[in-house]
């Protein structure tokens, strides 16, 4: 039995995992700022709001798209240190912006940032993990985003917690909370990027990337510091199973729609796009509008995001402890499920104009829920199912169909909420995890304890 280097491989996937810590904060910290920047640039309509929340996306799904090719060519170290660089200019570019075709600008650029790290992160942990242990690792990355969530939310809380109860908005936006207080919240994220960055130069290249590329003494050096001469025989021989037939070939994207390779590939986009669908994301992103429907005023509004992000890390740990041993899949029907459920109580409270702590805990209960199932085992599932020659073109698919769909499901929620009302939004989010839960009863074999190269012939060569 190999004995691992369990300090060295939780050492380098905890670093490549701050990719995720950036993506967490990027992404949730303009949840807390829209209130002030939102009265600071003068925004009104719901499309502008829809815009300013929604912009980064566009950013993401770029930055998806760029890193297939680019990883594939130049590796995964080198593209997760550009996208820590980005990190860090793009929140201050946010932080100094003065006007709102600049702040946009900033916003989008930030976002290439996301689709980076979002893409990169987990494929790299998965690469370098073994076997047995990939789940976990590739949660870690989970629970780096999740860290970074909570960390953006505390900050928004602590910058503007005295904000006086009942502020007019004349007064918020000439007040230092919104003419300089939404600035600190952008601007705060250069300094773990620039722990990102440092990091990122001490890690080692993938492996598994390292062989692909002819660099195969480089690669056993690596895998034998992960596990071993054993462990770096093994994993090279494996490797070299499932690249002997394509040496030498260029990775095309019309490859991933060939028949051995279009299931799962639809497996993969299917479960990138539920993962968003399934409506979670517009609590981290449009929390004001939801929590003041249900009653709470703008300094509430705030602890309450604080309590989703302590609600969502403290459930990620409890993903960390199962999805080893309970498997992918179980933890994938138990949140489409669960999802399904608290909407349609949610839906049932907002038509019956029920308000305040019953409110609170459905959504916590919902944040609870998706942390533990839906948000760490989609990213470890598409991280896993691809074939080791074009698992960064076909993770650059699948994580772009995720931003796209982020991007619609963000954009779309205030029209929804002012068409449908919010009991009306949340139902339709409900009937979507019911087709989710389906989709993945019908489709997704579990794929715990298997070797990369072992789910490569089950589910490509087998078809």
């Amino acid at each position: 039995m190999n004995k691992y280097n369990h300090g060295y491989v939780w050492l380098i996937s905890i670093v490549a995992a701050m990719g995720g810590l950036l993506f967490g904060w990027d992404w949730v910290v303009i949840g807390g700022a829209k209130p002030f920047f939102q009265r600071y640039f003068a925004l009104t309509s719901e499309f502008q709001i829809g815009w300013a929340n929604s912009c980064a996306l566009i950013g993401c799904l770029v930055g998806a798209l760029m890193a297939g090719a680019l990883s594939d060519k130049f590796g995964r170290k080198r593209l997760l240190i550009l996208a820590a660089l980005l990190f860090g200019v793009t929140s201050l570019g946010n932080a100094l912006a003065q006007g709102f075709a600049v702040f946009i600008g900033w916003r989008i650029f930030g976002g290439v940032a996301i689709g980076l790290a979002s893409n990169l992160s987990p494929m790299y942990i998965a690469e370098i993990a073994p076997a047995r242990m990939r789940g976990k690792l590739v949660a870690i990355n989970q629970l780096t985003i999740v860290i970074g969530i909570l960390l953006a939310q505390y900050i928004n809380w602590y910058l503007v917690r005295n904000l006086p109860v009942g502020a007019t908005d004349e007064f918020i936006r000439t007040s230092w909370f919104g003419q300089q207080g939404w600035r600190w919240m952008f601007g705060l994220t250069a300094a773990p990027a620039l722990l990102f960055f440092l990091g990122m130069l001490l890690v080692p290249e993938s492996p598994r990337w390292l062989a692909k590329n002819g660099q195969t003494e480089r690669a056993r050096g690596i895998l034998t510091r992960i596990g071993g001469e054993p462990h770096a025989d093994a994993a090279l021989a494996d490797i070299a199973s499932t690249l002997a037939s394509e040496a030498g070939q260029r990775v095309r994207f019309a490859e991933l729609l060939e028949p051995r390779m279009r299931q799962v590939l639809v497996l993969g986009v299917v479960l990138a796009v539920f993962q968003q669908w399934c409506g979670i994301n517009v609590i981290f992103n449009y929390a004001e509008e939801i929590f003041r429907a249900a009653g709470y005023d703008i300094s509430s509004v705030l602890k309450n995001i604080a309590w989703t992000g302590s609600v969502n890390l403290a459930f990620t740990f409890v993903a960390l402890g199962v999805v080893d041993r309970g498997g992918r899949r179980p933890l994938m029907l138990f949140g489409s499920a669960g999802l399904a459920l608290i909407y349609v109580a949610m839906a049932g409270c907002y038509a019956g104009e029920v308000k305040g702590l019953p409110m609170l805990l459905l959504v916590l209960a919902a944040i609870g829920c998706y942390a533990m199932s839906l948000a760490p085992v989609t990213w470890v599932v598409i991280a896993e199912i691809f074939p080791n020659r074009i698992r960064g073109a076909a993770m650059s698919v699948a994580v772009s169909a995720l931003w796209i769909a982020c991007f619609i499901l963000t954009y779309t929620f205030p029209i929804l909420n002012a068409n449908l009302g919010s009991a009306g939004t949340f139902l339709l989010y409900a009937a979507i995890c019911v087709a989710g839960f389906v989709f993945i009863k019908l489709k997704l074999p579990e794929t715990k304890g298997k070797s990369l190269e072992q789910l490569e012939r089950e589910l490509v060569d087998s078809n």
